[in-house]
């Protein structure tokens, strides 16, 4: 069961209330940090009974029991809870109003998006018994990572600085808990969400939510808002509060050259049939000059940066020398000016390369053909279509027939240069999308943050790489702008996924401060 907030803290936050209009209130900077450190360790036992139920999108009988469990939890703090049907793997809808007050203007709507299903795991590589059993850990003076007893968590004396380890616990059930913490504590205290709230738990997200665009149009009515909030993905490296204004596309692409009808001897037929992996190298070293630059007509033209872009995009607190440590190069492609700047830009990369053999099964051969995978990384200026036509105009430009799968032995006699050009389906889900830094929902955030830790937040533009946004941007018509709250070395996706205490008790203050925050 679930630890309430102590009477005696509740009557001291609500001592610490500042009137704001006629029957509203919000806590103060100190009652706010005060009230969500003890919301947090009331919570960890339910953080921790979540975490313990596999949530892999592919079973859908534990997704099943996450949603259930969840709607519960939902309901227990006043919500209007119930699951949505999709499939075998319901996703959870829930909604909180306030009472209208006589003569006051009406409220906003936010819709906040979260998730609750995990990628999948292989138990061997995690460092402890099962990746859905929580273990507390503290980070030694070597850099290890050594195990606590579990009921550390629920003493005195936490330490920020010590992380729960498990998968979800940070991507994306932390934070669900954060935010059912925050919904706790602003009650324990007396104050009410300032504005009216809507949750959508997504079951498929990291599956590239497939399902969200058809429930949300099953559900259109009962999930209009003025705009939406995602608690996704990991905080800037300085661990700053942080806003995301967008996010980039993605587009998967194959290229395949064709060369003789059959492999080749290469002492026989080397220096007369041309080599299709080497045409392939050569049509993709077209794409790019030296320094990174997509060098294909007409790529990067719809993308205009204004100067108060750039002006956002430099006050973000980048370290480019500690990230080019880090992944070990040493120097950056020279796309933008900087590494904000290069995520505004569409990219093209070459995911991997495919022709005869290597290693131990080499052969003394001429391959038949040569495969790239490619993906293209979207920005709102430059749609799939778009970018795609660019990238067949420039394969056709450097000599080269297209065809529909296998060449025709027709083709093979006519045509010196064959190659086939295919794109992946282009779903909602994998789209482009960004919010204005103006716009009203951005403004309420920046101020919400503002509010409750005294700085400006961390402002990104667009972030590189994709999330679901898509398919509830085009359904809705809704401005979006997402909120990490997770440390950014959490391991996601990966093993040893992990969630540092300081950030979850942060979460649950920046859920606090959001919430009680009018949106005008």
């Amino acid at each position: 069961m679930r630890r309430p907030l102590a009477w005696p803290l509740a009557a001291a936050l609500g001592a610490a209330l500042l009137a704001t209009g006629a029957g509203a209130a919000t806590l103060d900077g100190a009652a706010l940090e005060q009230a969500a450190m003890r919301a947090a360790a009331g919570s960890y036992r339910e953080w921790v009974e979540l975490l313990a139920m596999p949530n892999d999108a592919n079973v859908p009988a534990d997704i099943q029991k996450n949603a259930a469990w969840l709607v519960q939890a939902f309901a227990r703090r006043g919500f209007n809870a119930r699951e949505l049907p999709n499939e075998g793997k319901p996703m959870v809808y829930a909604e909180l109003k306030a009472p209208a007050a006589a003569g006051a203007a009406p409220r906003k709507t936010v819709l906040f998006y979260m998730h609750f299903d995990g990628q999948s795991v292989t138990p061997s590589q995690w460092a402890q018994r099962s990746p859905w059993e929580a273990v507390l850990k503290a980070r030694q003076a070597d850099g290890k990572w050594e195990a606590l007893p579990l009921e550390h968590l629920y003493g005195e004396r936490v330490d920020p600085e010590w992380r729960l380890f498990a998968r979800s616990s940070s991507d994306d059930k932390g934070p669900i808990v954060m935010f059912l913490a925050a919904v706790d504590a602003l009650k324990a205290a007396g104050a009410e969400p300032a504005v009216d709230i809507k949750v959508l738990l997504d079951s498929e997200e990291e599956k590239g939510s497939p399902s969200l665009g058809k429930v949300i149009g099953q559900n259109l009515a009962l999930l209009r808002n003025d705009g939406m909030v995602i608690f996704d993905g990991p905080m800037h490296q300085s661990n700053r509060p942080t806003l995301v204004f967008g996010n980039r596309g993605v587009l998967l692409v194959k290229l395949k050259v064709f060369g003789a009808g059959q492999e080749l001897h290469s002492g026989h037929y080397g220096n007369y049939s041309a080599n299709p992996a080497q045409r392939l190298a050569s049509l993709l070293a077209s794409m790019k000059d030296e320094e990174g630059r997509v060098t294909i007509p007409g790529y990067y033209s719809p993308v205009r940066l204004d100067d108060e872009a750039r002006r956002i995009m430099s006050a973000v607190p980048d370290d480019e020398a500690a990230l080019r440590r880090r992944l070990g190069i040493a120097a950056a492609e020279r796309v933008g000016a900087n590494y904000q700047e290069a995520m505004q830009y569409p990219s093209l990369n070459v995911r991997g390369m495919a022709a005869g053999d290597v290693g131990a099964k080499a052969r003394t051969v001429v391959p038949s053909s040569a495969l790239a995978e490619i993906d293209i990384r979207t920005v709102p200026e430059t749609s799939p279509e778009y970018l795609f036509a660019r990238l067949k105009e420039h394969v056709q430009k450097q000599g080269y027939h297209l065809v529909e799968g296998e060449p025709s032995a027709e083709e093979r006699a006519r045509y010196p240069k064959l190659a086939s050009l295919s794109a992946g389906e282009v779903s909602a889900s994998s789209s482009a999308a960004r919010t204005p830094l103006d716009a009203p929902v951005s403004r309420w955030l920046q101020q919400a943050m503002q509010s409750t830790y005294g700085q400006a937040p961390v402002q990104i533009r667009m972030m590189g790489g994709t999330v679901p946004t898509g398919a509830a941007v085009q359904a809705l018509q809704s401005p979006f702008v997402i909120v990490p709250l997770v440390n950014a070395d959490n391991n996601q996706h990966s093993y040893d996924e992990n969630m540092r205490l300081g950030n979850y008790r942060d979460g649950i203050r920046t859920v606090m401060g959001i919430l009680q925050t009018p949106y005008r």
